[in-house]
């Protein structure tokens, strides 16, 4: 069994509880063992607890993101001593990228990162699609790691132990055993669902004005035009030699009254309940996400959750497919 060691930020810790639900199976498989900060016990000197773990870890998981990176512990210490013994063979060290930072010239830029292309967590348009990535390349080193080592483990036991050893052994292990698999489901208030609501709207309109610049600038017959109505409405146009190629209007909206959505309309003057996208609010196990009605790219996007990211770069697929045909 791997022994596999969790290096993160507490703010990312949310994504974190994410990944580990996706290795639940190399860990019911028998594969894995998973370990992070949360499980040191009471009374345990914490470095000392995180250090004897991370210097007996088969494979190091580095959670990046710009937390990670501008946390002293975590880049000085916990990283720097997760390279050494990558580099002097000891372990396998694997960057994943959780969320957009500068990470490429740091140590561990050298190394193959997760999910696919070093792709942030949360660009995906469906996280789990993501971290199912992540979790299928734990499993493939897990696998390089197990094949080479069977021998080893076989002529090891061949040899009888000396009797300091089962001395040793036969005393009682200060920690108890436990399993690591102790996360409980979140719950979410409908404050909370609102606040996630409202950022989220906060986090399409900065995307769409700062696409909306970039497009001009990689294209320069083409204008664009980002207009931020009130706190709830923005409304994008694109032109190319004066016509008018793509426009929309976004704002926050819900079905049956209530305001727990985000509607997309392709009439940048869309009046109240016109729209031919939602994006509503849900909560899963230990997280929030938005949901799509499947209006826009037809019934599969009902099934998909997507972060904050994910929703924008939905959304934007819409508005720009106009101008791209």
């Amino acid at each position: 069994m791997a022994s596999v060691f969790f290096s993160y930020s507490h703010k990312d810790e949310e994504l974190r509880n994410q990944l580990e639900a996706h290795l639940a199976l190399l860990k019911n498989q028998g594969l894995i063992d998973a370990w992070y900060d949360r499980r040191i016990i009471a009374g345990d000197e914490v470095d000392d607890a995180i250090f004897n773990q991370l210097e007996t870890a088969d494979i190091i998981l580095l959670l990046i993101s710009s937390d990670f990176i501008s946390s002293a512990y975590c880049f000085s210490r916990e990283m720097t001593r997760a390279m050494e013994r990558h580099e002097a063979g000891k372990a396998r060290v694997i960057p994943v990228i959780l969320r957009h930072c500068e990470w490429h010239s740091a140590p561990f830029g050298k190394l193959m990162a997760a999910p696919k292309d070093g792709k942030p967590v949360v660009s995906w348009p469906d996280r789990d699609e993501a971290l199912a990535d992540v979790a299928k390349q734990v499993r493939r080193a897990v696998e390089a790691i197990s094949a080479p080592a069977l021998p080893k483990q076989a002529s090891r036991t061949t040899r009888p132990a000396p009797p300091s050893a089962l001395k040793d052994s036969s005393r009682p292990s200060p920690e108890l055993p436990r399993s690591s698999n102790l996360r409980l489901k979140q719950e979410f208030s409908e404050q909370d669902q609102d606040d996630y609501l409202r950022a989220t709207f906060e986090f399409v309109a900065r995307f769409f004005e700062g696409s909306i610049g970039a497009v001009g600038e990689r294209n320069p017959d083409v204008k664009g035009n980002f207009e931020r109505i009130d706190s709830r409405r923005f409304a994008a146009v694109l032109y190319r030699n004066g016509k008018k190629l793509a426009e929309c209007s976004v704002r926050m909206e819900g079905l049956s009254g209530r305001n727990n959505g985000i509607a997309f309309s392709h009439d940048s003057s869309a009046s109240q309940g016109s729209f031919n996208e939602m994006l509503s609010v849900e909560a899963g196990e230990q997280s929030l996400f938005l949901k799509a009605l499947g209006m826009g790219w037809g019934g599969d996007e009902r099934r998909k959750q997507l972060s904050q990211e994910g929703a924008a770069e939905y959304l934007w697929e819409m508005f720009i497919d106009r101008a791209q045909r």
